[in-house]
């Protein structure tokens, strides 16, 4: 926390961020949770940890990780079952906060966003002062926490908020940036993953000090030429990015991995199919079409592998994006037996604007874009699952049994 008094009148930058947010909303029914190491997800089968609290990171717990393996690091934790809904909610409330602070405000993802306060301080003070306003009606009026970097640059906004964390505020003046820098670690550079750093590591570059000070040709063998120029920018305080407050989706995908490794074809395709309904859901829901559908399988043993298909015409048509990754996936050739598959994805990518290209002569989804429509007029009134395709009812056991026997089969819904 930044206590002492700074010039941070240049520090107009400030990067927001929710403390462990799926964990904090989740804890808001949960009071008897507060204070204890606490896990978002699903127990049994194969549930990755959506959230952990602080608490529970201590044991090593972090997001993505198998929720067998969480209980194993911490056998104490609280399993948290996720609610999405909740999640959107609490996002929107934050988001509108921010918003009526500055009209300057560009998301980065449910949990967090840059501001550029410059033109409120008239009206609020000081960066650090609309700093602390902005924690302290997050906190009012959600209940939750974040913590808020201050400084000249977004990445340097958003290295003072991860080194405030949790419940912090930090705030870096533009005159004392290089000072701050050169003693961290070369993996505080935005970009540089572990791959990166080993490589600027075996050239004597550790930290962001020695990658200011080394020659540029010793950089550019170590990165290539662009990262080469955007590292050693960095590193001397320098990033132009200004805020954006129009973002565009570059992608929409739905994936799912299975409770139990599928080796059925029926299976994967009705799964495909439902992926697909979900992609084409978001597409139209954003006014977007995709040109490019890509499919993501796991198997079994971890391998994973990604496929894509440019399609003649972008589309939004969920049974279009169905059919062509399904023909992605049978091209692949898959021994289901000797591989089962442990996750299955979908995803739209070049997106562009519906109705952004002339409309083709001839459009031969027309008839699943009409049953489309309707589906998203129902479930908007009536939920998500209230109607879908036909396909995606599962039988039960001895419906199979019922239609050998020239009975008529019953149905079990998902």
């Amino acid at each position: 926390m930044t206590t002492a008094d700074v010039d941070d009148s240049d520090a107009t930058i400030l990067h927001v961020d929710m403390d462990a947010f799926f964990a904090s909303v989740e804890l808001l029914d949960r009071p008897d949770a507060r204070g204890k190491p606490a896990i978002v997800g699903h127990a049994g089968g194969r549930g990755v940890v959506t959230s952990a609290t602080y608490e529970a990171r201590r044991f090593g717990v972090r997001s993505a990780m198998p929720v067998s393996q969480a209980l194993r690091l911490c056998p104490t934790a609280i399993i948290l079952p996720p609610h999405y809904e909740k999640y959107t909610e609490y996002s929107a409330r934050v988001m509108q906060i921010f918003h009526e602070v500055t009209p300057l405000v560009e998301p980065l993802s449910i949990d967090e966003a840059f501001l550029d306060v410059a033109g409120a301080r008239r009206l609020l003070g000081s960066p650090r002062r609309i700093a602390e306003l902005i924690r302290a009606r997050v906190h009012d009026e959600t209940g939750l926490t974040c913590s808020v970097g201050a400084a000249g640059t977004k990445f340097m906004a958003k290295l003072a908020s991860g080194h405030a964390k949790p419940d912090g505020m930090l705030v870096i003046p533009p005159a004392e940036t290089v000072g701050y820098l050169r003693p961290l670690p070369v993996g505080a550079l935005w970009g540089v993953g572990a791959s990166t750093q080993a490589s600027l590591e075996r050239m004597g570059m550790r930290t962001v000090a020695d990658l200011a000070d080394a020659p540029f040709s010793v950089l550019q063998r170590a990165v290539g030429d662009a990262a080469a120029h955007r590292l050693r920018d960095l590193a001397h305080g320098h990033d132009p990015r200004q805020i954006v407050t129009a973002t565009r989706e570059k992608s929409i995908g739905h994936e799912n991995t299975f409770a139990v490794d599928v080796d059925d074809p029926d299976t994967l395709r009705r799964e495909l199919l439902r992926l697909s309904g979900r992609v084409g859901e978001r597409l139209r829901t954003h006014g977007m079409v995709g040109r490019t559908i890509a499919l993501k399988i796991r198997y079994s043993d971890f391998r994973t592998i990604s496929r894509s298909r440019t399609l003649a015409e972008p589309t939004n048509v969920g049974r279009r994006l169905f059919e062509e990754a399904w023909d992605v996936f049978e091209s692949v050739g898959i021994d289901l037996r000797a591989t089962p598959i442990r996750l299955i994805g979908v995803r739209a990518e070049q997106l562009a604007d519906a109705g952004g290209d002339a409309p083709a002569l001839w459009d031969p989804d027309e008839e699943w874009r009409e049953a489309e429509r309707t589906l998203d007029a129902v479930s908007a009134r009536f939920g998500r699952g209230a109607i879908g395709p036909a396909s995606l009812v599962r039988r039960s056991p001895d419906a199979d049994e019922a239609e050998r026997d020239g009975r008529n089969p019953r149905w079990l819904s998902d």
